[in-house]
């Protein structure tokens, strides 16, 4: 009984590892555009439902129509809002290439894994 109980926490826990494997995967596959040279612009937002939008429009406006190359990617990392915020910034996205909208815990992994 000891045995069977002993393999199924060694399998639980060889389950959990494979799932945050393969969760490294798809972030890392999700950033691969984003290299160690260049300017990474990170906005970080809470509950701005009424602000961010002209924000993000205007300043994407000044990247794009101002020829600003040294910009790689704007991460926008939602801070947990409460209010219309974060759908604000999906519509956004799927508008804008260079917008990546991620969770700040998501957005500090993508930190790490430049800088390292």
């Amino acid at each position: 009984m000891g045995n069977f109980i002993l393999n199924t926490i060694l399998w639980t826990l060889a389950l959990y590892g494979l799932f945050e494997i393969i969760k490294t995967i798809l972030n890392i596959y999700t950033y691969t555009n984003l290299k160690s040279d260049g300017i990474y612009v990170i906005i970080a937002v809470k509950n701005q439902q009424d602000k961010i939008e002209g924000f993000l429009r205007s300043f994407l406006f000044r990247i794009i129509y101002g020829k600003e190359e040294n910009i790689k990617d704007i991460m926008i990392a939602d801070l947990d809002s409460t209010d219309e915020t974060a759908e604000i910034l999906k519509r956004l996205s799927t508008e804008y290439g260079a917008l990546k909208v991620t969770n700040w815990r998501e957005c500090k992994e993508v930190i790490e894994n430049i800088t390292n």
